[in-house]
């Protein structure tokens, strides 16, 4: 390719009357600067989907939080009765994070399911063929569940601190 090349550029310089190469008014390529061109896109992208994908997982843990801090502050009374019954403070906090790992588990099969719907829709509309493995749907599950534990954390800690006579005196 390099001799390619200098014969090439040679051929176009004496062509266009050009005695210094610096201001050829032509470019040549080859392969492999589309090569290099198109790595760095693809490596552009993935970058910015990865980031698109972060900020909205920090965005949908940050709704689940506020909706289980919300569930727990209109259930106080709830969560003073069964302390006063003899719950343990490891007993509310695995009930607050199962109900959000259930909470985000729901988004992620219904997110995951409107996705699939898209994935059988599409060729139907248009010519671009949509192929689904088992393995990306049960990583996306199991992402949202992840969220739904770590940004569960919190809420549910605060209603294991909660005490007794205070949860049942906020009624």
């Amino acid at each position: 390719m390099g001799s390619a090349y200098q014969e090439a550029n040679q051929e176009l310089l004496g062509t266009h009357r050009i005695s210094d190469p610096t201001a050829a008014d032509f470019v040549i390529q080859n392969n492999a600067s589309f090569l290099s061109t198109a790595q760095s896109v693809t490596t552009t992208l993935t970058i910015l989907l990865a980031s698109v994908a972060a900020i909205s997982l920090l965005v949908g843990g940050i709704g689940v939080m506020n909706i289980m801090l919300v569930s727990v502050t209109e259930r106080t009374s709830e969560i003073g009765l069964r302390k006063a019954l003899g719950a343990t403070p490891g007993d509310l906090l695995r009930q607050f994070l199962v109900e959000a790992a259930t909470l985000s588990v729901v988004g992620g099969v219904l997110g995951v399911g409107a996705g699939l719907l898209a994935g059988v829709l599409i060729p139907h509309f248009t010519n671009i063929a949509v192929t689904i493995t088992s393995t990306p749907v049960l990583i996306a599950v199991a992402v949202a569940a992840g969220v739904g534990l770590i940004f569960g954390v919190y809420p549910a800690a605060h209603a294991a601190r909660l005490a007794p006579i205070d949860a049942l005196r906020a009624q």
